[in-house]
């Protein structure tokens, strides 16, 4: 078996089914698994795959294990010869896959000694997410970052290696980090790591997982010739609790790899406090209502609106000059999720709302901010 996918998820239900929707488009014609390890969650997220995706290995774990602990389950299963770490409130297009195992084998030494292997992501918005690539966050690279001292001299290498800037988000090449809201790599790799360390609940097992990669020899590397669509603030909820279990993440992945010191562990302590706090600070609903709204289909769609909707069928149309916020809705029994995803790229600015919508449970699904929880209004 070429493929095994495993997709860890917490209360993501409606999130989860499309995902599953473009994963099973993307590996079709390869020879591939998806395995589902659903982390207790409490809607009907395990009554869904059992129900519409009943092809799809389905493991219902009876506590909320955490990232690392649920995906070595999930992994301990698998039986391809990569895998492919995927997050739920993600959306691969329908070339991901096939343009990544192309690209390495027309790169046999990359294949060789492949670690890891990352891809561009963008958000809900069509925006790229620097995190898509990343440098080790040593105590003077955590230091740049915390303190912002990469935006204020965005020239200067030396205070641009957090999100590996010696790339663009539009050139590949070996990076040290990759995020672990979706990750393809050898199995083997995997198990010879140890997989994610179950030390640590969440937030730093894909930095902890990629530097041990580093360290082992291997070539950790971001393909940025396929897109993945992560709408990020679904999965977690930045609260009191992620605030906590980030310092505790950040602490793990410096008190295993870095020798303590009492002035690094104020430092990393203050720093990251004042990022947590930051980001939960993010979290919140930014979703504004749409002044107008446009319909991608080629059948009838109705939408209820208390403003002006356009319905067209070809996307080439683009986006009509608008001067209020338009959301655009995309019929996803008609377009795939790579010209979906162009579309976004090409017109991403701050008045475009975008959703999919899904037939099977007739309604619209998306997200306007990274670090918005998203949702889903039924039709």
């Amino acid at each position: 078996m070429q493929l095994s996918v495993v997709i860890l998820n917490y209360k993501v239900r409606y999130f989860l089914e499309q995902c599953l929707y473009s994963v099973q488009k993307a590996t079709a014609g390869l020879e591939a698994e998806i395995i589902v390890v659903d982390n207790a969650s409490s809607d009907d997220s395990c009554a869904m795959v059992r129900e519409r995706f009943p092809e799809v290995k389905l493991i219902a774990n009876l506590e909320n294990y955490g990232f690392p602990k649920g995906n070595n389950i999930g992994v301990a299963e698998a039986k391809g010869k990569y895998l492919c770490i995927l997050n739920p409130d993600t959306v691969v297009a329908e070339d991901t896959f096939t343009k990544i195992f192309s690209h390495l084998a027309s790169h046999p030494d990359l294949e060789a000694n492949l670690g890891i292997l990352g891809c561009k992501l963008i958000d809900g918005t069509g925006h790229f997410l620097p995190e898509s690539k990343r440098g080790v966050p040593t105590p003077w690279v955590a230091f740049t970052k915390i303190f912002g001292l990469y935006k204020s001299f965005p020239k200067i290498p030396v205070f641009t290696k957090y999100y590996a800037e010696h790339l663009t988000e539009n050139e590949s090449g070996p990076v040290d980090i990759l995020v672990g809201a979706f990750m393809v790599m050898p199995r083997e790799v995997y198990l010879e790591l140890g997989g994610f360390d179950e030390n640590c609940f969440m937030y730093s097992d894909d930095i902890d997982l990629s530097y041990l990669s580093l360290k082992s020899g291997r070539t950790n590397y971001y393909f940025h010739d396929t897109t993945v669509v992560h709408y990020k603030g679904e999965s977690t909820v930045r609260d009191g609790q992620y605030m906590k279990r980030f310092r505790e993440a950040m602490q793990f992945f410096y008190q295993k790899h870095f020798r303590r010191s009492f002035l690094f562990d104020v430092m990393m302590k203050v720093g990251a406090f004042l990022f947590s706090l930051f980001k939960t600070k993010q979290q919140k609903n930014r979703s504004v209502a749409p002044d107008s709204v446009l319909v991608f289909t080629k059948d009838k769609l109705e939408i209820k609106s208390a403003v002006p909707v356009r319905y067209e069928t070809h996307l080439e149309v683009g986006i009509p000059e608008n001067k209020g916020t338009i959301r655009v809705i995309f019929d996803t029994r008609y377009y795939t999720y790579q010209s979906i995803l162009a579309f976004m790229q090409k017109h991403k600015n701050e008045g475009v709302q975008y959703r999919n919508y899904l037939a099977p449970f007739d309604g619209i699904i998306g997200s306007d901010n990274a670090n918005d929880v998203g949702g889903v209004e039924f039709l």
